[in-house]
Order: structure tokens, then C-alpha cells, then sequence
């Protein structure tokens, strides 16, 4: 091929991809994040793969100091030990959001480390996509994700919160999904279920901790491309961001402290199900009859529900 067709086409190429990615995602320019994070303590949760992971070197490439929280100790120490190299004081904190009862403890033992904490990036999830015929014996299907997603994250925070509220300071930056913001759509209830569960306990509450200094930033998040999106095949079709350019996000919402951060479509798209039920539900039911299950949600392949 001629040189000039290859760079052409990769020009051409990129511009399609620029324009696609500003009509899904939402804008990613920030200000400086070093000023909003520098000498801050940030708690970043599921920091052992995808996006908590990104986000965890980024805060610590602008200064902050980190506290890191998976269930994966190993995961978590190899990436503590690469930040400790580079400067940044880390600590490592093994949990398991599925178990709410023994997040009280670990609460604990983050405030003792470093005293208090400045910021809490409510990152860690679970993503299950499974069809209710394929869930009539897997009610852990439902317990696990409303763990994970919803009563975890709740425990953690109800130990972490009242340091903050004392100090008059605080941002919580939660991890959501447009899912919570759009109509449920077939195969994705338990899911949207949980996410929505915390998303509306959160929006609750944060009336009541701004007064007190504690500010709060959800980011609905469109597609990431990551472990947990992987295993359903239309996913990887779609335009998404990977976990660097979500990130970004985060940094966003560090920066500006805004209360959403979300694509300008999620409002829009959600006129349809208003205007015309009875059409908007007959297309829900054709998309669940010309889609399937992944292999793993039918079990039928080895790793994480998806």
C-alpha cells in the first residue's frame, strides 16, 4: 500500500474515532489534578485491575498518598511496591465488599494508618449479565452483587464518613453506570439493580453531608473496556474507553468536585420510554430474543459472571 494511504487512512481513521468518542464519553479535560490531590490521602477501592488500578497511578504520578483496597493482596502489592518506587506512600488494604459485616474492621485500620482521609474513590463493582431463566437456582447471583455493589460500599462508608464530617472535609467520587440513569434494559437486572440501589442511597444523603464539608461526584460511566466487559462479545464491538481514558474521568471530578459527570445523551435517551412504552418495551423484548447469554453466564466457560 502507498505510504500516503496508510497515513491517510490512519488520519482518517482517527478522526472517526475522536468523533465517536465526543458523541458517547463524556469530556475529559480537567485542570491541574496535582493542585486537588497533592499531600491528600485518597482510598481507592477495586485498585487491583481496570479502572481503579489507572486510577491509582495517576493520583500517585500528582502526589497523593494512597490507600488501596481489593480482595487481590497480591495484586495490590505488586502495585504498591511500583508506586513506593516511585515516591508515593501506599498502603495496602485486603477486603472483600461481598462480606459487609468485616468492612468495619478494615474502615479501622485505614483511619489508624494514616489519620484520616481526604478523598474516597468508590470504584470496586461487580458486573453480571445473565438472563432470569438462567437464574431461577442462582439467587447469589442477586445477594452477591447487591454486596458488592450496594451494602459494601455502604458499610465502608458509614465508618468512613463521620472522621470527615468532624474535619468539615471530603469528597466521595462514586463509580456508576448509565445504566442507573437509563431505562433497565433485559439480562442486566440484578446488576442494575445494586448499582441503582447505591446510586439512590447516595444521592440521599449527600444533601446531608455538604453542609458538613463533604462533597460528592458520581460518574456515570458509559462503556469501559475492561476484565469485567470482556466476556459479553457485543461489548467489544462498541465504542468505549479503556481504563487510562476513564480515568481521566476521575480526574475530572477530583478537580471540578461536580456532582455528575456523565454523557450529554443520558437524559435524551431516556424520552423514548416516556413518550411511547408500549413501542419502547416491544424493542427491549426484540433485543433480548435476537441476543444471548455469554458463555460464562451460561456457564458454559471458566472466570467472573459477566
Amino acid at each position: 500500500m502507498n505510504p500516503l494511504h496508510r497515513v491517510g487512512g490512519r488520519l482518517v481513521d482517527g478522526l472517526v474515532s475522536g468523533a465517536v468518542d465526543r458523541a458517547v464519553n463524556p469530556a475529559r479535560d480537567h485542570g491541574p489534578l496535582r493542585e486537588a490531590v497533592e499531600g491528600r490521602t485518597v482510598l481507592v477501592t477495586g485498585a487491583s485491575y481496570g479502572l481503579g488500578e489507572a486510577t491509582a497511578r495517576l493520583l500517585a504520578g500528582s502526589g497523593a498518598t494512597l490507600a488501596l483496597l481489593a480482595r487481590t493482596e497480591s495484586r495490590l502489592v505488586e502495585l504498591a511496591d511500583e508506586l513506593r518506587a516511585g515516591g508515593t506512600r501506599v498502603s495496602v488494604h485486603p477486603a472483600d465488599l461481598n462480606t459487609p459485616e468485616s468492612l468495619g474492621d478494615v474502615a479501622d485500620k485505614i483511619l489508624a494508618e494514616h489519620g484520616h482521609l481526604d478523598v474516597v474513590v468508590n470504584n470496586a463493582g461487580k458486573s453480571l449479565r445473565r438472563s432470569l431463566a438462567l437464574q431461577h437456582d442462582r439467587f447469589h447471583d442477586f445477594s452477591r452483587t447487591m454486596n458488592v455493589n450496594y451494602l459494601g460500599p455502604v458499610s465502608l462508608l458509614l465508618h468512613l464518613l463521620p472522621a470527615m464530617r468532624r474535619r468539615g472535609a471530603g469528597h466521595v467520587v462514586n463509580i456508576s453506570t448509565i445504566g442507573v440513569r437509563l431505562p433497565p434494559t433485559p439480562r442486566w437486572g440484578a446488576y442494575q439493580a445494586s448499582k441503582g440501589a447505591f446510586d439512590t442511597w447516595l444521592r440521599s444523603v449527600t444533601p446531608e453531608l455538604e453542609p458538613d464539608g463533604v462533597d460528592v461526584s458520581t460518574i456515570y460511566m458509559a462503556l469501559m473496556h475492561t476484565r469485567m466487559s470482556a466476556p459479553t462479545p457485543i461489548m467489544r464491538r462498541l465504542p468505549g474507553l479503556d481504563p487510562d481514558e476513564a480515568a481521566e474521568l476521575v480526574a475530572r471530578a477530583l478537580v471540578s468536585r461536580q456532582r455528575e459527570v456523565a454523557p450529554w445523551w443520558v437524559r435524551p435517551a431516556g424520552v423514548p420510554e416516556v413518550l411511547g412504552r408500549g413501542a419502547y418495551s416491544a424493542a427491549l423484548r426484540r433485543l433480548y430474543e435476537r441476543s444471548a447469554d455469554s458463555a460464562r453466564a451460561q456457564g458454559l466457560a471458566d472466570g467472573a459472571d459477566a
